[in-house]
């Protein structure tokens, strides 16, 4: 199922705004822009009302912010786990920008393979719009990578319950189940 594609009106814009701290090189947000599946920004640049993902944001994505998505894209921060999280505070305290953080998920990327929350730019990204709709072209961008089915594989059931969330509420519940199944009692 990896690799299936859309048409150019179903394909959300994707913005990668580069913080830096990684190696540009093993970027998987840069990766996108290379193949042409995003547009490099500058923060400043952000567009308004798009959905910009955090993982420091006290927002959580959920199935209805697509249409925000569709009209306005999806703006990935592109940082290190290591070095970039103060970046990443920074930009979570301004109020300007539609900011949500992924509901929990493993890793599959050899870097940080089964850490939850713990995913590579990329990951985000094609969590996001399966959680919001976009679910072949999530596949599409998973399917560039080695180890995108693997992302998949590790996540298609969490990610199946998050895109039939029908509130915050009921979103936050699934993701309590999911942690309790972990052992991870929240």
């Amino acid at each position: 199922m990896l690799g299936s594609s859309l048409g150019p009106e179903a394909k959300p814009k994707i913005y990668v705004v580069r913080l830096g701290g990684d190696d540009p090189k093993l970027s998987t947000a840069l990766k996108l822009v290379r193949l042409g599946y995003a547009k490099r920004i500058h923060v400043r640049e952000i567009p308004l009302n798009s959905i910009v993902l955090n993982p420091l944001s006290q927002d959580i994505l959920k199935p209805s912010d697509s249409a925000l998505i569709k009209r306005h894209g999806i703006v990935v921060l592109d940082t290190s786990w290591n070095s970039g999280l103060e970046d990443l505070r920074d930009l979570a305290s301004k109020h300007r920008y539609e900011q949500r953080v992924l509901p929990v998920l493993k890793a599959g990327n050899p870097v940080n393979y089964g850490i939850l929350t713990k995913l590579s730019s990329a990951e985000a990204v094609a969590a996001a719009l399966y959680i919001t709709g976009f679910k072949e072209y999530s596949l599409e961008i998973l399917s560039k990578f080695k180890w995108g089915p693997t992302f998949y594989e590790l996540n298609k059931e969490y990610l199946e319950r998050y895109s039939s969330a029908r509130s915050v509420k009921e979103l936050i519940k699934i993701q309590n189940e999911i942690l309790r199944s972990m052992g991870i009692y929240p």
